[in-house]
């Protein structure tokens, strides 16, 4: 998946399809062939991050973060914020008609996220224990409750910090990415969506010095800014 800055939409929104040929060549194709692309994540989380870039994305599909809900807990009351739904709504016919994913960022809170036996819950009949199955599934009533069936959801970022913040380690950044990664590989999907294919995205491979913001979100790396693996994260069903 390659990501496609906030700051680069309005050049590329603005151009022609030949210019848009060109950025891609320059930036992504000269580095690594087309066949190692799966997505392209245009523009993440700019309805919340900077109104000023949503104009530029509502026609492509665009990572979004579970804040775009007003209400998502239990999931099956979401939906969407009414100040960003006349952006979502363009969107997801985009999706739906185009067959493509909604793109979703998973930072997930504490209290559910860590996979724990005695963090249960219920909602119309359907048994959560983790904060992951319930936020994909919010995003699924969100849409549905909008009139759109079907869409997939794809996590295009889920990750815990291993330092500088609350609850942020090693093991508990460990536990929440091993289970994750269980999830997906074993095709267990979600309460919502049993056995359908949970394709995620891990959050991230290195910690990184210069991104912006709280200092946690420097912190979310399998290996430190060194290369040092700071824990052994396996992808496989064993």
């Amino acid at each position: 998946m390659i990501d496609i800055p906030n700051e680069s939409l309005p050049s590329i929104a603005s151009g022609t399809a030949n210019s848009t040929v060109d950025w891609l060549i320059s930036n992504v194709f000269s580095h690594i062939p087309p066949s190692q692309v799966r997505y392209l994540a245009v523009g993440p989380e700019a309805f919340v991050r900077d109104a000023f870039y949503t104009p530029y994305v509502i026609k492509i599909s665009s990572p979004q973060p579970i804040s775009v809900m007003s209400g998502f807990y239990p999931p099956s009351s979401a939906h969407f914020d009414p100040l960003i739904k006349p952006a979502m709504i363009p969107l997801l016919q985009f999706l739906r008609d185009s067959g493509s994913p909604l793109m979703v960022n998973l930072r997930i809170p504490l209290e559910y996220a860590l996979f724990k036996a005695d963090a249960e819950f219920g909602d119309s009949g359907l048994m959560y224990d983790n904060l992951l199955d319930a936020s994909i599934d919010a995003f699924v009533h969100a849409m549905e409750r909008e009139g759109f069936q079907g869409i997939r959801v794809v996590v295009a970022e889920t990750g815990w910090p291993t330092a500088c913040g609350e609850a942020a380690g090693v093991d508990n950044a460990l536990t929440y990415n091993d289970n994750v990664v269980r999830r997906a590989v074993n095709g267990v999907g979600t309460p919502k969506r049993p056995k359908e294919e949970m394709e995620v995205y891990m959050f991230d491979l290195f910690d990184e010095n210069e991104r912006g913001g709280d200092e946690y979100q420097k912190h979310f790396g399998i290996f430190s800014l060194a290369g040092v693996k700071l824990y052994d994260l396996r992808f496989s069903s064993n």
